[in-house]
């Protein structure tokens, strides 16, 4: 009773700390269509995600394959770095050795007899955009690193009397 108590315990921790991991992915949608240029709709389609590093046709650093459905109007949803790896590992990318590039390929039959499609760049998400400013921040402090005073603009809330107004620290 108490191994299996324990064995439930144990599981059960692993459950609840994996929910609290930042996923090892990204999300990529595409519409599908044939070679006639008309969008395959609900039908089973093949897919290979190429990561490639550097100016094209740079280095292939990961490739993945899917067997997924479009939706009714075409649509795949992928999620890039969860599919069956072929090459590479998406958790050992080194996304700051960019710029990156995802190739994709289809195969409309739903096998892997894969077609190109495209390749594009990898852009910054707004997510990321804001991500990078928390370099800039040591123990709960902002790291001013031009250590320029006259570019900094300051404010602070006075409370006077029953009214709260914000002055203006210049700089």
């Amino acid at each position: 009773m108490k191994k299996t108590l324990l064995t439930f315990a144990i599981t059960l921790a692993m459950t609840i700390t994996s929910f609290g991991q930042a996923p090892e992915g990204f999300k990529y949608q595409a519409v599908v269509r044939n070679a006639s240029n008309v969008i395959l709709n609900n039908q089973a389609v093949g897919m290979r995600i190429r990561v490639i590093q550097g100016a094209l046709p740079g280095t292939v650093v990961y490739t993945e394959t899917f067997s997924t459905n479009t939706s009714a109007n075409g649509l795949v949803d992928l999620g890039i770095g969860t599919g069956v790896v072929v090459t590479g590992n998406f958790a050992n990318i080194n996304w700051a050795a960019g710029p990156y590039f995802i190739e994709t390929a289809v195969d409309v039959s739903g096998g892997t007899s894969y077609v190109v499609m495209g390749t594009s760049q990898l852009m910054s998400v707004p997510y990321s955009l804001f991500a990078k400013r928390a370099q800039d921040v040591v123990n709960d402090q902002v790291n001013d690193a031009d250590a320029d005073p006259t570019n900094e603009y300051n404010t602070s809330v006075v409370l006077l009397g029953t009214d709260l107004r914000t002055t203006d620290g210049g700089g």
